[in-house]
């Protein structure tokens, strides 16, 4: 028998709670709502769904609080969370996606997009193996990180380490949208030192070098950057 992955609907409004969970159930999905901050932590602990959709404004623990437990208990850290949010708290998705959450979806929003993200977010939760690819091969870019070498098209392009290990970090979790903090946090371990601000910097000379391929990294207004998926 097929899986069909549980989802853990966070929210408080209650027809925009049953309006997920319809549109969830009719594409197949193992859908559970609630309405309060501290009953999606216990339904997270008890059900271990395969995702959870937390919104932001929620009575009593907040969305933020929420997914800050759940990334810091290792029983459910490892669990997918995409976060609604009105379009005016961007410094709150970007707190989230700092915290941990794997992608955000601004009100209002369709139903449509919401499962597109769903379908892009449990997608990538099992190409996580991945992540750590030596080699990845996307779109005439060629990024091996042995050699610390990209190819575009098949030519040789040099980058800097910073530069290289910004590209491989965003290349192997292409569609992740990540705040600049949190490429930094990434790639802080390499032998070189990168802070937020300069990041803009080093990707404006990656798109550069990237050319014709430069499109391939895109600016998230407010948030930070991602790999065209």
């Amino acid at each position: 028998m097929t899986h069909k992955p549980t989802i853990l609907v966070v929210e408080d409004e209650e027809d925009l709670r049953d309006i997920i969970i319809y549109n969830l159930k009719r594409e197949g999905y193992q859908p559970a709502g609630v309405e309060t901050g501290e009953l999606g932590l216990g339904q997270a602990n008890a059900m271990k769904p395969d995702l959870i959709i937390l919104d932001l404004m929620l009575p009593g623990i907040n969305g933020l609080d929420v997914c800050r437990r759940i990334k810091q208990d290792s029983n459910t850290r490892h669990i997918p969370i995409i976060i609604v949010s009105a379009k005016g708290e961007e410094a709150d998705i970007v707190t989230g996606l700092e915290l941990g959450a794997d992608d955000y979806v601004p009100k209002p929003f369709s139903p449509r997009i919401l499962l597109a993200r769903v379908r892009a977010v449990l997608r990538r939760s099992k190409e996580a193996e991945e992540d750590n690819a030596q080699l990845l091969e996307i779109d005439g870019l060629s990024i091996d990180r042995n050699k610390f070498q990209l190819s575009i098209d098949g030519k040789p392009e040099k980058l800097t380490k910073s530069e290289f290990s910004i590209l491989h970090f965003l290349a192997s979790h292409r569609g992740w949208v990540f705040t600049r903090y949190q490429i930094v946090d990434a790639i802080r371990g390499e032998q070189h030192v990168v802070t937020e601000r300069a990041i803009d910097v080093q990707v404006t000379g990656l798109r550069k070098k990237l050319g014709n391929h430069a499109n391939l990294i895109e600016t998230v207004r407010g948030v930070g950057y991602r790999f065209k998926e």
